[in-house]
């Protein structure tokens, strides 16, 4: 949402598929856009854990943490609570704790994408 207000585009959740994601940025504003909201997304996830597990935070407390990355993504509440479906923010979250883990899940989606051409059914596998 704030990527496509600084660029100048319409607001996602009213544009395309009606979704904040990269991909309906990709949409209604091209690859530059769809690329800045991938990488923030990523970043929402991945930040918050990765802190805290560099300040030696117990698992369990990660989980959550990566957890309430998520939901604030999904509901956020300076957005109305309506916000992406939150795939890569829980790409960025998992990454920290497991990396093997984030390989094998972007491997998935990947070959999903690329059988079934199809970005939405690659996040849900």
């Amino acid at each position: 949402i704030l990527v496509c207000r600084l660029c100048g585009l319409p607001d996602p959740r009213t544009s395309g598929s009606g979704n904040p994601g990269a991909t309906n940025v990709l949409r209604i504003g091209g690859k530059g856009a769809a690329v800045a909201v991938l990488i923030f997304d990523v970043l929402k996830g991945m930040l918050p854990v990765w802190g805290a597990y560099e300040l030696g935070v117990s698992p369990f407390w990660l989980g959550l943490i990566a957890i309430a990355a998520c939901l604030g993504h999904i509901w956020p509440v300076f957005f109305g609570f309506k916000g992406g479906k939150g795939v890569a923010t829980a790409f960025g979250a998992i990454a920290p704790i497991g990396w093997d883990l984030t390989g094998v899940m972007a491997g998935t989606w990947l070959l999903t994408v690329l059988l079934s051409g199809y970005s939405s059914l690659g996040a849900i596998v």
